[in-house]
């Protein structure tokens, strides 16, 4: 089965290099119009957004974004107590209806507690996953119907609404597609019981097959089936080699001091999944091949997805296979800097996946496909 494959919109700034200022490039509109353009144009699925205050709002930025682009998605997180359930109802109808049905949803609880203290949100781990468990309740029914023309109803521990609807329904039915991540007992629960599509950090695969299993099982005793996806960077080079070597180069300008100081941040954070995630490296560069071509340098000094598959095109397309074995059929991947790791992906791996642009010879070249060489040679059919 043909993977769908996601890029990422670099709200928070991109670089060359993590760590430093060295390579670094500012986020402004241009640059993120760049970004998913491109992604756009090479046959992305679409792009995940990231949220919280380290980066541009989400939902302003995507909005710019509808007018640049065609076909491309756009996964942007809802946040269950930081808005009400009526607010991100009209907020997700608008845009799905003003894009023609590209948006999806990615909801978040957050892991951060000094963030979400500054956002006004005090509630500790369990507390967030009931108000996320009564938001999400309320936000499918009213987006599906649900009540008719009087609304919906709900009385809950933390949320309660009388009469709950949207008067412009949005182009996808019943609502746009929930995607949602964690690794704790209670992210797995709401998992099975409300979302659509799971995500995972990038962990090795056998860590990802017991979560998947776990999840299908819960999913089962409350007769629904769940899509499952994975959060992973990639560095891909023509040659093993040199996706290494680029590998080493991306960390090239952190020292022993940033990394302690980024994972003791980290070890505050009450988030289960950055736990595992930080448990892959132990903050040691010596240890980051957690698995065969799966990386853990980004996670040193990175939150969230910390983790890259790194090699040639042939060995990145097999492990990626071997995750959707295990019943992963999307991939929302990352690349520093996002523009031109963008089109490297799609030039190397889209080829070995059955994606992007059909094979080009000489015999049907539609326009320009490569430098025409000596006024009037092709040139050569590529051998992927």
């Amino acid at each position: 089965m043909t993977p769908n494959i996601f890029w990422f919109l670099p709200t928070h700034g991109d670089s060359r290099y993590l760590g430093t200022t060295q390579g670094a490039r500012p986020v402004d509109h241009d640059y993120l119009r760049q970004v998913a353009v491109a992604a756009d144009t090479l046959g992305y699925e679409g792009v995940l957004l990231p949220t919280g205050r380290s980066c541009e709002d989400a939902w302003v930025v995507a909005s710019s974004l509808i007018g640049e682009t065609r076909r491309l998605k756009f996964l942007v997180a809802v946040r269950p107590g930081l808005s009400t359930p009526g607010l991100a109802v009209r907020m997700a109808s608008t845009f799905d209806r003003l894009s023609n049905g590209r948006l999806l949803i990615n909801v978040v609880t957050g892991g951060d507690e000094a963030e979400m203290l500054a956002d006004g949100l005090h509630a500790d781990h369990a507390t967030r996953y009931e108000i996320s468990d009564e938001f999400l309740r309320i936000w499918r029914a009213s987006l599906a119907g649900e009540g008719g023309a009087q609304g919906f109803d709900f009385e809950g521990k933390h949320i309660t609404v009388k009469g709950a609807k949207t008067l412009y329904p949005p182009v996808q039915k019943p609502y746009p597609p929930l995607y949602f991540g964690g690794s704790s007992e209670a992210a797995h629960a709401l998992a099975a019981e409300q979302v659509d599509v799971y995500l995972t950090w990038g962990e090795p695969p056998a860590a990802v097959a017991e979560k998947i299993a776990d999840i299908r099982a819960r999913a089962a005793s409350h007769g629904r089936t769940l899509r499952f996806g994975i959060r992973l960077h990639v560095i891909v080079r023509e040659t093993s080699e040199a996706a290494w070597k680029a590998a080493e180069e991306l960390i090239s300008h952190v020292d022993d001091d940033v990394i302690a100081r980024a994972q003791a941040a980290f070890s505050k954070m009450d988030s289960e999944g950055q736990r595992r995630m930080s448990a892959l490296h132990g903050g040691r560069r010596d240890k980051l091949e957690v698995s065969p071509n799966l990386w853990a340098g980004v996670g040193l000094v990175r939150g969230g997805a910390g983790t890259a598959l790194v090699g040639d095109p042939e060995t990145v397309a097999a492990r990626m296979r071997e995750y959707q074995e295990l019943g992963i059929e999307t991939f929302i991947l990352s690349g520093y800097p996002h523009l031109e790791e963008s089109y490297r992906f799609a030039e190397l791996v889209f080829p070995l996946l059955g994606k992007g642009r059909a094979a080009v010879n000489d015999q049907n070249l539609s326009g320009p496909f490569g430098e025409v060489v000596a006024n009037g040679l092709y040139p050569k059919a590529s051998q992927s």
